[in-house]
């Protein structure tokens, strides 16, 4: 399904009602908004493992402004702050009223400029497989740690020249190394790839590389769930611990919560999915109550 927002068309798709029949009523349930990684990518990588949540709870994915299958848009406005607005903009337009938004690595970036923008926005957040900025340095020890010196060096070129060749070397060798367990190459060949808008935001010219969005995490306001897994090499887990320690806007601090398991990489899902829905649903159950 396509929408028109902010002068852009986005795709999007749902699973499950927004009303559930209970005690005889038809009650509203919790909406999910999942936000794919990448950037260039769309929401596949999200979706298959994170559909068990519609037994609860309605999910909404959307393909960002650029990628997958939303319109190209223009290089100009493949932005931090023009996804975040994104993010409100849909929601509004479909009247999705205080959204669970859930964003996994580039998306988890767009979770937190969004709720540092709009605070009173979003019900809650949970911000996946992300830092509030980027340490190449330790992502290249991960990555050496995870598949030996071939990995690293693959990794090296391509976050430090990002040329074509280098993404095709990537994906080929670093990329089976986001999960700590073997990856799933089916999973990976569905996933639709706009190499232009990944090496816009990620290549050492983009802003990626460069961000710190530390100082406007203390904005956000609402519970917010960090998620990191102890194996991922291109977002260390010390970076998601930091992030979370950022959180500090909220009245009440217990509302935000740290969870790094061991034994998951780059979207603790992939690893672990029963503790990962697990601490998902617990999250979001308390949050919405």
């Amino acid at each position: 399904m396509f929408i028109n927002v902010n002068d852009t068309r986005l795709f999007f798709d749902v699973a499950g009602p927004g009303l559930r029949p209970r005690d005889g009523v038809l009650a509203e349930v919790p909406t999910l908004l999942l936000l794919h990684g990448g950037p260039g990518s769309d929401h596949s990588a999200v979706k298959a493992p994170l559909l068990p949540l519609a037994d609860r709870y309605q999910l909404v994915w959307i393909d960002h402004r650029g990628n997958g299958r939303s319109d190209q848009s223009d290089p100009s406005h493949w932005t931090l702050d023009q996804w975040a607005d994104d993010v409100k903009a849909f929601c509004d337009a479909l009247g999705i009223v205080r959204p669970v938004v859930l964003g996994q690595s580039f998306g988890g970036t767009v979770t937190e400029a969004y709720g540092a923008k709009y605070p009173d926005h979003a019900g809650a957040l949970i911000l996946s497989s992300i830092g509030a900025r980027w340490d190449f340095e330790a992502s290249m020890r991960r990555f050496a740690a995870r598949g030996g010196d071939e990995a690293e060096q693959v990794a090296r070129r391509f976050w430090g020249r990002m040329d074509h060749d280098d993404v095709v070397a990537y994906r080929r060798t670093c990329l089976p190394l986001y999960a700590a367990t073997s990856g799933s190459a089916d999973a990976r060949a569905m996933v639709l790839n706009k190499e232009d808008v990944m090496r816009h935001f990620l290549a050492p010219s983009g802003f990626f590389q460069c961000m710190d969005l530390r100082a406007s995490l203390t904005a956000i306001t609402c519970p917010t769930l960090v998620l990191a897994g102890r194996e991922d090499p291109v977002i260390p887990w010390e970076l998601s611990d930091e992030l979370a320690a950022c959180l500090t806007g909220s009245a009440t601090p217990a509302s935000q919560r740290f969870v790094c398991m061991d034994g998951c990489g780059h979207g603790v899902w992939r690893d672990r999915p029963e503790p990962a829905l697990a601490a998902i649903r617990a999250f979001v159950d308390e949050a919405v109550a």
